[in-house]
């Protein structure tokens, strides 16, 4: 199963919540971007429908996979900032 972290840190004069080098949007306070990432962390947790995709990788090949609407990834919000 996949794992996702969402990180709360200081960011920009402010506080964001970021996935591995990718921030979210700077929040003004610790409150609403731990809040911003508890809402990211659940919509993660909605399943959809099975659907069948495909996508090129780096050497131009394609790839068809069948991908299944209930496959979720854990998630976790890991504040460790102290505010």
């Amino acid at each position: 199963m996949t794992r996702i972290v969402y990180e709360i840190v200081e960011h920009d004069e402010g506080w964001a919540y970021k996935l591995g080098d990718v921030f979210s949007e700077t929040f003004s306070t610790h409150d609403k971007a731990l809040q911003a990432a508890r809402t990211a962390a659940a919509e993660q947790q909605v399943g959809g429908d099975d659907e069948e995709i495909s996508f090129q990788d780096a050497r131009g090949r394609w790839h068809y996979e069948h991908a299944e609407g209930g496959d979720r990834p854990e998630v976790v919000v890991d504040d460790r900032s102290n505010a």
